[in-house]
This record gives structure tokens, C-alpha cells and sequence, in this order.
């Protein structure tokens, strides 16, 4: 298995017979150097989204269409998205279960917004969501964008996952501090890598409290297409 940092949300997962692109927003990303793209994209079987807003949705339907590959997310923005922008998805909703390529890909609940820009202000992009995806004798709990929430205690009993990537900027999601404490209430990560930070000086700039708040933990500040193998 590979995790690979995209910048910001956006992760390239290589796990079983699958290569997910999680929320690739590569475009415009100051995170992402835009002459690697294809090296980025190269062999990707899916797409997966944990919501509708510009900073995850980014680049998935071009992508869709250049390598001719489904797009997995939310029942209401798969539908509206295979209607209107011609591409393959795979819809389903929270406490479902999709098999990509032999990776067991579950959606979970998140608390967060979710929503894209029409002519006349945002419009409704269905349900904020995270993951939990299971593979090579790991499971993976991918939060999307997401705060602390009740939903984490029977999520991290149920799946038990051992990774974690936890959204970790604040202002718009946890914080560190929230994520770490978020981790050591309701999971027991063997490995966590922060996301959602470091874009803009708006968000945190750096993992310092996540790590100080999760002791025994591999906390990995992930960089830029720089493999991770857990």
C-alpha cells in the first residue's frame, strides 16, 4: 500500500488492484506542482469525493473524463453529475459498502457543509461524508472535512481502523488539537497524517500539537507526492 499527499485533502491511495484519487484538486492547488499531474493521475482506477466544495471536487470531472474512470461518491452528486456531465459513477450513502478493485470503501458520516458555486450562490451537493476504506490487512479512516462528533465512538469500535488521515486546519475543520484529541478518545491509530492544512496562512502551518497530543502515535507530516508505505 501507498499513500501519496496530493496537497491539501488530496490523496492518491494505492491499495489492493485500486489507485484512488481522493478529493484531487490539483489546479490552481498552491500546494500541488501542476507540471507533475500526470505523474499524479497516472494508473488511476477511481475517483473519490468526500464533498462538493471547489477544494475537493477540484479536478475529478476532467480527470474522469481523460482516463475514463468512475467517479465514487454521495447517491445525489453522483446522480446529478452522470446526468449532466456525461462521466461514470458509483453513488451510494452513508453505512454503505462499494468494492473497487478488491478495496472494501465504506461511507461513514462527517459534520461539515457540502455545496458548489451556481449562478446565484452555492447549490446543494448532498452530504458531507468520510470513509473508512479496507485493505491489505489495514483499514484506513479518511474523515473528509469534518469537527469532533459523537459518530467517531461507534466508528473507530465498528471499523477499528489503524490509520487515520484526519482534516487537522482549522477554521474550517478540527484543528490539531481537536483532531488529536478526536483521535485519542475514539480510535486507536496506529499511524495519522493531517490534512487540510498548510494551503493558506488561514490554516495551521504545521502538526506540532496533533503530535504532542497523540504520544505512541506515528504521526507523519505527509509532503508532496512523497510516498507513504504504512
Amino acid at each position: 500500500m501507498k499513500i501519496t499527499w496530493l496537497g491539501h485533502s488530496g490523496f492518491r491511495l494505492e491499495i489492493e488492484d485500486a489507485v484512488i484519487l481522493i478529493d484531487p484538486w490539483l489546479s490552481g492547488n498552491p500546494m500541488f506542482p501542476e507540471n507533475r499531474r500526470a505523474e499524479a493521475i497516472a494508473g488511476a482506477t477511481h475517483v473519490l469525493l468526500t464533498h462538493g466544495h471547489g477544494d475537493h471536487t477540484g479536478d475529478t470531472i476532467s480527470i474522469a473524463r481523460e482516463l475514463n474512470i468512475p467517479v465514487v461518491g454521495i447517491y445525489d452528486l453522483m446522480s446529478s453529475w452522470q446526468t449532466h456531465q456525461a462521466i461514470e459513477t458509483i453513488g451510494f450513502n452513508k453505512g454503505g459498502t462499494v468494492d473497487l478493485n478488491g478495496a472494501r470503501v465504506t461511507m461513514v458520516n462527517a459534520t461539515h457543509s457540502s455545496s458548489m458555486e451556481g449562478n446565484e450562490g452555492p447549490v446543494y451537493a448532498g452530504h458531507e461524508s468520510g470513509y473508512m476504506i479496507a485493505g491489505e490487512d489495514h483499514v484506513i479512516y479518511v474523515s473528509g472535512d469534518t469537527d469532533i462528533m459523537a459518530d467517531m465512538e461507534w466508528m473507530g469500535d465498528y471499523h477499528q481502523p489503524d490509520i487515520g488521515i484526519l482534516c487537522a486546519g482549522g477554521h474550517f475543520t478540527m484543528d490539531m488539537r481537536r483532531a488529536a484529541y478526536a483521535a485519542k478518545r475514539y480510535f486507536d491509530f496506529k499511524t495519522v497524517i493531517p490534512c487540510h492544512y498548510r494551503t493558506f496562512p488561514l490554516l495551521e502551518q504545521n502538526a506540532d500539537a496533533l503530535k504532542a497530543g497523540l504520544p505512541g502515535v506515528n504521526v507523519i507530516e505527509p509532503e508532496v507526492l512523497v510516498p507513504i508505505t504504512p
